[in-house]
């Protein structure tokens, strides 16, 4: 119940962060992408400062959690994979969602060199990973923590690419105070910069800074497609500024050194779904440097992104308010009908063309909800559990969507009453786990994008956050076990420790659970279950890793109910086959006067380990303080760094 409400809550806070809108910049792209897109109707834009505040009061009158002067900040949705990207060479890579479409993260490796993002002191560094027992730093980049501070990276070839979230001083509009009693808006002096710094590191000791693009706005994610990356940020409206200030701004070192306003009629909306808050996002070439970046500016902001290696779709909740009178008191309130709005843009080399938009009833959960093949989008939502209802009970569904978006077929009311824990698409099959009490694992034919079904289900106890590949007829998922237990108001699921398993899809009308592994007790944790690039796996070398922070019970004292002590914080290392999972060892970072200082508790450390990789028969270990190497074997110990 308590996640259903977080998720509510997230929700409703983007409620006043729709996207809505779409201008291209540098103008002498509009045409062009006009005339591509000819079956596309074109956008109006904001014409003036005027029409824009017009846009925006609208907006505020009918969206309930926005007041005068002020604005609902878009929350960052973290994006929130890897389908394992194949890879000829033999080092680890980024595990992402789409193959050839590559995500950034804290730690890269070409397989000679780790680059690992040090957020608590504002620095990359550059490793020297071979041999291992001869580790050593090559460079390190520092920035000023006081306006940037780097957050994730990608490596391709001879650049790399960190992301920082920043800052720019904006000065707000001076409020007389004589003679008058009001309350004054928030100081928006600091507004927040998305900020993409590429080096050339041809010589790895000496890393060159090349590029500089700096987006006003929260980092929401970004994508890296061959030479090509996209990044897009969410930024709020500030009515209480000027109006030189109202509008977004953007920074390229390929144009100049100083900030540029995007005007306003480089800024367009959708007439029914005007949120105030910026969607921007940029499209610039790694390999041409001087080439300035492609900036399209929406009226409106985004929660789920997904990206295939031709277009990116973006997920937004869109509520449609419409009045009902409640009996008990006869008063007029607000309903919300739970929908997502889905835009589409196609990529070609660093731009975006925007092509249709869509709309599916319910909400999506992250990025693994939606998914293209051949040229079909398909996405899972959960719909129908709001608050307002007397007996509010959820439902989930999948839908299929032609180029146009438009809906091609459906599955609607699957596991009432439940919610969606995970998906995964997989070709011509989609798996879903829903969760109330038991954790339903269905498989669902989607290779007739008119007529979908599912073609069967297993009822297992625990759910899995998340759901890994292993090849076409075996399917690994991550998540918790769980017990029930009777209730006064009924049966109710309790979390336990953290559970792996492989599910045997080969006989889709009756998928198996082959095998499981529970690891620690109630309170153990781990980032795979939010965040998949936390996950190291290689069929071909047998090997699944991952960090985790286990609980024990030391004693029988208590339930199943209570946390348990802090017992590891590491790697936790299984060998791995179509059958299931062997336990190979962990690796930990912490000493033993770590453990003893801990106690039943385990916060968080520098010598957490955060992520695993391997380069060739070595398998590494990274924490904020140092990084180990094993080998893969029999995880012998062969050296360290610390930093």
């Amino acid at each position: 119940m308590s996640r259903f409400w977080h998720r509510k809550l997230a929700v409703l806070v983007l409620a006043g962060v729709l996207l809505a809108g779409l201008s291209f910049w540098p103008a002498n792209a509009v045409a062009v992408r006009e005339q591509e897109n000819s079956k596309v109707d074109p956008l109006p834009r904001v014409q003036s400062l005027q029409h824009l505040k017009e846009l925006l009061e609208v907006q505020n009158y009918d969206s309930d959690i926005i007041i005068r002067g002020r604005v609902a900040v878009a929350m960052d949705a973290v994006a929130g994979a890897q389908a394992m990207a194949k890879s000829t060479a033999d080092y680890s890579a980024t595990n992402v969602q789409v193959e050839g479409v590559d995500e950034a993260d804290l730690v890269k490796t070409d397989g000679r060199y780790i680059y690992q993002v040090k957020k608590d002191i504002g620095e990359v560094l550059i490793i020297q990973a071979l041999p291992a027992s001869q580790m050593k730093v090559a460079a390190r980049i520092k920035f000023d923590q006081s306006n940037s501070v780097p957050c994730e990276m990608y490596v391709a070839d001879n650049q790399l690419v960190v992301i920082c979230n920043s800052s720019i001083n904006i000065r707000p509009i001076d409020y007389p105070l004589e003679g008058k009693i009001r309350i004054l808006p928030p100081d928006y002096r600091y507004r927040p910069t998305t900020q993409v710094v590429v080096y050339d590191i041809t010589n790895r000791t000496n890393p060159v800074k090349v590029r500089e693009l700096e987006l006003e706005g929260s980092y929401l994610t970004s994508r890296r497609i061959d030479n090509a990356l996209y990044v897009i940020s969410n930024q709020s409206t500030y009515h209480s500024l000027k109006e030189d200030n109202l509008l977004p701004r953007y920074r390229d070192s390929a144009i100049g050194s100083l900030f540029n306003v995007i005007p306003l009629d480089r800024i367009a909306y959708f007439p029914d779904s005007v949120y105030s808050s910026y969607i921007i996002m940029a499209g610039l070439r790694l390999d041409q440097p001087q080439q300035e970046a492609q900036l399209e500016t929406i009226l409106g902001s985004a929660d789920n992104v997904y990206a295939s290696e031709t277009g990116l779709y973006i997920a937004t909740p869109h509520y449609i308010h419409t009045p009902r009178l409640v009996p008990n008191d006869r008063e007029l309130v607000r309903r919300y009908e739970d929908k997502t709005q889905i835009f589409y843009f196609r990529l070609n080399n660093g731009s975006f063309t925007y092509s249709a938009r869509g709309e599916v009833p319910g909400h999506t959960l992250n990025q693994f909800s939606m998914d293209e093949y051949q040229g079909v989008l398909r996405i899972a939502t959960t719909s129908g559990q709001e608050w307002w209802r007397d007996q509010p009970e959820s439902s989930n569904n999948l839908y299929t969507l032609d180029k146009e978006l438009k809906i091609l077929g459906k599955v609607e009311n699957i596991a009432p009453g439940e919610l969606i824990y995970s998906t995964r698409f997989m070709g011509p099959r989609a798996y879903m786990v829903t969760f109330r009490t038991v954790d339903p694992f269905f498989v669902i034919d989607v290779s007739n994008p008119k007529s979908p079904k599912v073609l069967g289900k297993l009822k297992i106890p625990g759910y899995s956050n998340y759901l890994h590949p292993y090849d076409e007829n075996n399917i690994m998922g991550f998540g918790k076990d769980t017990i029930e237990l009777k209730e006064p108001w009924g049966t109710q699921a309790y979390y336990q420790g953290m559970k792996i398993a492989m599910f045997d899809v080969s006989n889709v009308a009756s998928p198996v659970e082959k095998d499981r592994e529970i690891i620690g007790t109630r309170g153990t944790e781990s980032e795979l279950l939010n965040n998949h690039r936390a996950l190291l796996f290689s069929r071909e070398k047998n090997l699944l890793a991952f960090p985790v922070t286990v609980m024990e019970a030391v004693n029988d004292a208590g339930t199943r109910l209570n946390y348990r002590s802090f017992a590891f914080q590491g790697a936790y290392i299984y060998q791995v086959n179509d059958q299931g999972f062997t336990f190979k060892g962990r690796i930990t970072h912490l000493t033993n006067d770590d453990y003893l200082k801990a106690g039943d508790y385990w916060g968080r450390s520098d010598r957490n380990i955060h992520r695993i990789l391997y380069i060739g028969d070595v398998l590494y270990t990274l924490s904020d303080s140092m990084i180990q190497a094993h080998r893969i074997d029999d995880l012998e110990f062969l050296g360290s760094l610390s930093f």
